[in-house]
C-alpha cells in the first residue's frame, strides 16, 4: 500500500487562509433524512454491511474478526465461504489498518473521527491506545439500535479511551464536535465509511468540517461513492483528475486507492464484480481555524510588541 505510505510522511508546507469570522465561515449543517421503520434504507444498507463482515470474519483465513457483527445481522445467518475478497471487506480491512498504523506510530493522534452508518464496531473491536477520543458521526436511529445490540451481548470500549456519538442530524455538526471535546489544536485521523451521501453537496459539506477541524498534516480516509465523479464511464485518471480538484479545493491532497493493491499486497483474489465506490487517503495541507486563530493571535502580539519597541527607540 505505498500510496498510503506517503501520508504517513511529516506533513507538508501548511497554506495559510484568512482567519474564519462568524459572517465569513461556511455552515456546515447536519443531514437531514425521514427514516421509517419498517422501510428504513439506512437500516437495511447498514445491517447489510454488517453482514458482510460477519461472513469476512468466518472464512478460513479473514481480512479482520468483527466479533460484534452478528448481533446486527437478523437470523438466519448465513455463511457465504466464498474464494474471492469483497471490495467492502478489502476496504475495511485497508482502514483498520491505517487508523492503527497512525494512531499507534505517529506521536499525538488521539482524536478519530469516524463517518459510518451507525453499525460501525471499529471503537469496540481495534485496540486503541489509552485516552483515545473517538467521535461516531451516524444517523441517530440506526446508532441507538445499534449501541443497545452492543449493550446487550457486554461490548466494551477499550479502556481508558472516550467514545461520543454526533447524530448526522445534527443542526451544526462542526459545533457538536466541539461542545462534546473535539479540538482542532491536536492531531486528528478522519474516516468515512457507510456514512449516507446523498448528493455532491453533501460530500462537500463533509470535506468543509474536515478541512475547518483537522491539523495541517492529519489523515482523511475512506470510500466516497463513485457517482459523484459525475461521470459514467470515466476512466481512472478522469476520476482521478475530479477527485484532485475537489479534495485540493478544501485543502486536501488526495490519492485514489488501487482495490486491486490493496488484494495484492494482502495475497488475495479480488471479487469480480462492480463496486461503486472509491477508496482514497488524503492529506490536510490547511491550518485548521484553531490553528489559524492561535497564528493570527501570535502575528497580532509580534506586531504589537514590534509597535512598542519602535516607540521606545524614538
Amino acid at each position: 500500500m505505498e500510496a498510503l505510505l506517503r501520508f504517513t510522511r511529516p506533513p507538508a508546507i501548511a497554506i495559510l487562509r484568512p482567519p474564519l469570522t462568524c459572517s465569513s465561515k461556511k455552515k456546515v449543517s447536519g443531514l437531514k433524512a425521514k427514516l421509517d421503520d419498517s422501510t428504513d434504507p439506512l437500516l437495511q444498507a447498514a445491517i447489510n454491511s454488517a453482514s458482510l463482515r460477519y461472513q469476512e470474519t468466518h472464512r478460513p483465513d479473514p481480512l479482520f474478526l468483527d466479533t460484534y457483527a452478528g448481533c446486527f445481522v437478523p437470523p438466519p445467518v448465513q455463511t457465504d465461504i466464498k474464494q474471492h475478497s469483497d471490495h467492502y471487506c478489502l476496504a475495511t480491512r485497508f482502514i483498520d489498518d491505517a487508523l492503527l498504523r497512525t494512531v499507534n506510530h505517529i506521536d499525538g493522534f488521539k482524536q478519530v473521527v469516524l463517518f459510518t452508518d451507525g453499525m460501525d464496531t471499529r471503537p469496540y473491536r481495534l485496540g486503541w491506545p489509552a485516552s483515545t477520543l473517538i467521535f461516531d458521526i451516524s444517523p441517530e436511529r440506526v446508532f441507538k439500535r445499534a449501541a443497545q445490540k452492543l449493550q446487550d451481548i457486554g461490548a466494551r470500549i477499550p479502556r481508558n479511551c472516550l467514545f461520543f456519538h454526533v447524530p448526522m442530524e445534527s443542526l451544526d455538526i462542526q459545533q457538536t464536535l466541539c461542545a462534546k471535546g473535539f479540538t482542532g489544536d491536536r492531531p486528528s485521523i478522519w474516516v468515512i465509511q457507510g456514512f449516507p451521501v446523498m448528493t455532491l453537496a453533501n460530500f462537500e459539506d463533509i470535506l468543509v468540517l474536515a478541512s475547518n477541524l483537522a491539523m495541517s498534516g492529519c489523515y482523511f480516509l475512506g470510500e466516497m461513492p463513485a457517482w459523484l465523479t459525475q461521470t459514467e464511464l470515466g476512466t481512472k485518471s478522469t476520476m482521478r483528475q475530479w477527485m484532485n480538484k475537489l479534495f485540493m479545493s478544501n485543502g486536501f491532497k488526495a490519492d485514489m486507492i488501487s482495490f486491486e493493491d490493496v488484494a495484492r499486497d494482502l495475497h488475495k483474489q479480488l471479487a469480480l464484480r462492480h463496486y461503486n465506490k472509491i477508496l482514497f487517503a488524503a492529506e490536510q495541507l490547511r491550518l485548521s481555524d484553531d490553528q489559524m486563530r492561535t497564528f493570527w493571535r501570535e502575528f497580532q502580539r509580534l506586531e504589537e510588541q514590534g509597535d512598542e519597541d519602535g516607540f521606545e527607540e524614538l
